[in-house]
C-alpha cells in the first residue's frame, strides 16, 4: 500500500487509507492469499477448476471475514495458472442479488479464461516481465499529439504485418506500424478499450459484435482476443506478456500508450442482465440505485458504477495503479468521466474523492489523465469543470470548428451570407480560454474534429446525414446533429469540383486541428481520409468497414503528406503550442502573446469579430521562451468561398514573412517564399495559410 502523504487532499487520503488493501490474489511462497470485499455477504467460497476442463470443480474452500467487509483465504490451491471463481451468499432484499449457486469472476483477476458463451473463470498469473530498462517516454503535454485508434483495426489489413499478427497486440508493435506512427509524427497512441470486454446479447442476435469494446467484464485483464493465436493457446500469462511486450516496443520507439478505460459501467447491464462479478458480490455497493433497488443509469448502458462507495472507487483506483505501474501505461482517457465524479446524491463534483485520489495518488504521478467530461444523466455535461490536473475532451472546439468550415459554408450557399462571424472560431483556435479559464491553460483541452464515434473526417465532408441501417436499429442510433456538409452530393461522387472542395475542406479541418493551441487528437485513418460509408456509429462492425485500409489513392497520399507537414511545423514552432494563457501586461513563460488583424492588416475591431460578412483574420502568435527559443508565426484564416486579398500586418520587429503551408495546395509545397510586411497576398476561398514571422 502507498500510505497517504501530506500532499494528498483529505478526500483522497481517506480513500487511500480505507482499509481495502491488496485485494485479489497475492502470491506467497506457499501458494497465495485471496482477499475479496463484500459489505453484505454472509459467506464467500473459493472454487478451483481443473486446468483443462473449466466446468470440473476440483476443490472449494471458504474465505473468512477479517473486518471491514474483507474476506480472506491463504491457500496452496492458488498458484500461477490456476483457474478459479468465487461464490458469494448473502441476505435477500431490495438491492441485493446474492445467489450462492452463481460462479463469479474475482474482480481483481489479472487473467481470464472464457468458457462457453457467457462463462468466465479467473486465472492466477505471475506477471513477471523483463522491461529491459526501458522507461516511459514522459512526453510533455505541449508536445503531445494523440492518435486515437482501435487495437485490432489499426493493423488488421496492413500488408507488411505478418498474417498471424494482424489485429493483435504484437501486430501493433510490428516495425511497420511503429514506422507509420513515427513517420506521421504522432507521439501518443490512444487505444480504444483493451480491458476484457464482451458483446451484448442483443447484438449477437443480429449477427453483430461489440467492436469498440465499451462493455467491460474485468478492469485488470487484457482483452484476450487481441492477443496472437500463439499467446491465446498458451493462456493468460502469455497474453499479458504479449501486451507488455507491445508497450515496451512502443516505449523504445519513444511512443506513449494511452488506454481508453471504461469504469463508468460494466457488462452486467441492467437488472436482469448477466450476473458475472460485481452484481453477485455486492450489488448494492457497486451500482448506483434507488432505495428499492432500481438502477440509476447515467451511462445509457444499463448500470452505473457507484464510485461514491469506497469499494467501487478503490476498485477503479487500484486498476489504474496496476496498469500504470505493472503494465507501464502512460495515460488514461476516462470514458464518461462525469459518472466517476458523481457523489452519493448522484451529483457531479470535481472534488469527488475518486477524482482527487486519481490526481493525488503518488502511484499515478506523471500519468496523463484525460476526461470525457460528460455522461447522459442529469447535469452530466461538465466540459471545463474537472479542474487542475485534468485534461478534457473539448467538444465545444469540435462543434465550433465543424460549424466554421462546414455547416456555415452550407448555410452561406443557401442564404448568400454566413450565419456568424469569426470570433467564436478564433477563441477555439487560441486555446478555448472561455472554457478553460482556470490555471490549467490551453493544455487543459484535447482538441479534436473527429473521434471513434461519429463521422470519419472524409465522411464529415461527404454526408449530410448518417447512414446506419447496417447497425440493426433502423437508423435510430448515432448522433443526428453532425455539423457535416456533403458539398453538393450525398456520399460517393465522380464530380471533380465537389471532390476538390471536399479535399480542401479536409485540409482546412486538419490544419485547424494541428495548428490550434491545445492538445490535438487525430483519429486513426483521417490522415489518409478513411471512410465508413456514412455510418457514424460503427461500434458493432468488426469488418473492413472499420479496419484501416493501407491501399491509398494518390490524393490520399497527398493528404497524408499534409498531415506530416503540419505536425512537423507544430514541432518546430513553439508559438503554436503554448502551455499557458498570456496575461495582459505580464510576461508569462511558455505562453504565446496573440495579436489579431483583419484582411487589411489592421487590428481587428469589435464589430469585425461578430460581423458575418467578415470571416477573414490574421492571427499572430509570439512565444514567450522558457525552454525553447523565441518564435513567432502568422496564421491566415478565410471562411468564405470567395477568394480575397490580404495585406500582411506591419509589426514592430518583423521584417519578413516566410510561407510555410497553405490548405489551398493539393500537395504540400517545400518551396519557401518570403513576403515583406505590407505586401498583399492572395487567399483562396475557404482556406488557411501559415507563415513564420522573422
Amino acid at each position: 500500500m502507498i500510505s497517504p502523504e501530506s500532499v494528498l487532499s483529505p478526500l483522497a487520503a481517506g480513500l487511500l487509507s480505507s482499509g481495502l488493501d491488496d485485494l485479489g490474489v497475492v502470491l506467497t511462497p506457499d501458494g497465495a492469499r485471496l482477499r475479496v470485499w463484500s459489505g453484505a455477504a454472509d459467506a464467500i467460497d473459493l472454487v478451483v477448476f481443473d486446468d483443462t476442463d473449466l466446468d470440473w470443480i476440483t476443490a472449494t474452500e471458504p474465505l473468512a471475514p477479517v473486518g471491514g467487509g474483507v474476506w480472506e483465504l491463504t491457500t496452496p490451491l492458488l498458484r500461477p495458472g490456476t483457474r478459479y471463481a468465487i461464490r458469494v451468499d448473502g441476505p435477500h432484499g431490495p438491492g441485493n442479488t446474492f445467489n450462492n449457486g452463481t460462479l463469479l469472476l474475482e474482480p481483481y483477476s489479472r487473467g481470464l479464461v472464457k468458457t462457453g458463451y457467457d462463462g468466465w473463470r479467473s486465472a492466477v498469473v505471475d506477471g513477471s516481465f523483463d522491461w529491459g530498462g526501458v522507461a516511459k517516454p514522459a512526453i510533455p503535454m505541449d508536445r503531445t499529439v494523440i492518435y486515437e485508434g482501435h487495437l485490432k483495426g489499426l493493423s488488421k489489413r496492413h500488408p507488411d504485418v505478418p498474417g498471424a499478427l494482424r489485429g493483435t497486440y504484437a501486430g501493433l508493435a510490428h516495425p511497420a506500424m511503429v514506422q507509420h506512427f513515427l513517420d506521421l509524427g504522432v507521439t501518443s497512441i490512444q487505444l480504444l478499450p483493451v480491458q476484457a470486454f464482451t458483446t451484448e446479447p442483443r447484438l449477437l442476435q443480429h449477427g453483430l459484435t461489440n467492436y469498440w469494446g465499451y462493455n467491460t467484464v474485468n478492469f485488470f485483464t487484457p482483452h484476450a482476443p487481441y492477443a496472437s493465436e500463439d499467446a491465446r493457446r498458451q493462456g493468460p500469462e502469455a497474453i499479458l506478456r504479449e501486451f507488455k511486450g507491445m508497450v515496451r516496443i512502443l516505449h523504445e520507439a519513444g511512443l506513449e500508450v494511452i488506454l481508453d478505460v471504461v469504469y463508468n459501467h460494466t457488462a452486467e447491464e441492467g437488472i436482469g442482465g448477466p450476473r458475472s462479478s460485481l452484481r453477485g458480490i455486492d450489488n448494492r455497493a457497486y451500482y448506483r440505485q434507488q432505495e428499492d433497488g432500481a438502477y440509476i443509469d447515467v451511462t445509457g448502458c444499463g448500470n452505473a458504477v457507484d464510485t461514491s462507495t469506497d469499494a467501487a472507487a478503490r476498485l477503479v483506483l487500484d486498476s489504474l495503479r496496476y496498469w500504470a505501474n505493472e503494465v507501464q501505461i502512460d495515460g488514461f482517457r476516462f470514458d464518461l468521466a462525469a459518472t466517476l465524479g458523481r457523489d452519493d446524491a448522484h451529483v457531479f463534483t470535481p472534488e469527488h474523492p475518486l477524482l482527487r485520489a486519481i490526481l493525488d495518488d503518488p502511484a499515478l504521478s506523471g500519468v496523463k489523465k484525460i476526461a470525457e467530461p460528460w455522461d447522459v444523466g442529469l447535469g452530466g455535461w461538465q466540459t471545463g469543470n474537472f479542474g487542475d490536473g485534468w485534461t478534457e475532451w473539448n467538444d465545444r472546439y469540435r462543434d465550433r470548428v465543424r460549424n466554421f468550415w462546414l455547416s456555415d459554408v452550407d448555410y452561406a450557399r443557401r442564404a448568400s451570407t454566413s450565419p456568424v462571424g469569426i470570433g467564436g472560431f478564433a477563441t477555439r483556435l487560441a486555446g478555448s480560454a472561455n472554457t478553460f479559464a482556470d490555471a490549467r491553460g490551453p493544455l487543459a483541452g484535447v482538441n479534436f474534429i473527429t473521434a471513434h464515434d461519429g463521422f470519419t473526417l472524409r465522411d464529415l465532408v461527404s454526408y449530410d446525414v448518417k447512414h446506419n441501417l447496417g447497425n440493426g436499429e433502423q437508423n435510430r442510433d448515432g448522433a443526428d446533429t453532425n455539423r457535416s456538409y456533403n458539398h453538393g452530393a450525398e456520399g460517393p461522387t465522380e464530380d471533380a469540383t465537389i471532390l476538390a472542395v471536399r479535399r480542401k475542406a479536409m485540409r482546412n479541418l486538419l490544419g485547424t486541428l494541428l495548428l490550434s493551441a491545445g492538445v490535438p487528437m487525430l483519429t486513426a485513418g483521417d490522415e489518409f481520409a478513411r471512410t465508413q460509408r456514412g455510418n457514424n456509429n460503427a461500434y458493432c462492425h468488426d469488418s473492413v468497414l472499420t479496419w484501416l485500409s493501407w491501399q491509398h489513392a494518390p490524393w490520399q497520399r497527398d493528404l497524408y503528406e499534409h498531415v506530416r507537414h503540419l505536425l512537423r511545423l507544430r514541432r518546430e514552432n513553439p508559438a503554436l503550442r503554448p502551455s499557458r494563457f498570456a496575461r495582459l501586461g505580464e510576461h508569462t513563460p511558455s505562453a504565446s502573446v496573440m495579436e489579431w488583424y483583419d484582411e487589411r492588416g489592421e487590428t481587428m475591431s469589435s464589430e469585425r469579430w461578430t460581423d458575418p460578412a467578415h470571416r477573414t483574420l490574421q492571427y499572430v502568435a509570439a512565444s514567450t521562451p522558457e525552454f525553447e527559443d523565441f518564435n513567432r508565426v502568422l496564421l491566415m484564416v478565410h471562411g468564405t468561398e470567395q477568394p480575397t486579398k490580404v495585406k500582411l500586418p506591419e509589426i514592430e520587429g518583423v521584417t519578413r514573412y516566410i510561407s510555410l503551408w497553405s490548405s489551398a495546395d493539393e500537395v504540400p509545397s517545400d518551396v519557401v517564399t518570403a513576403h515583406e510586411p505590407g505586401d498583399t497576398v492572395e487567399l483562396a476561398g475557404t482556406s488557411m495559410r501559415l507563415f513564420r514571422a522573422e
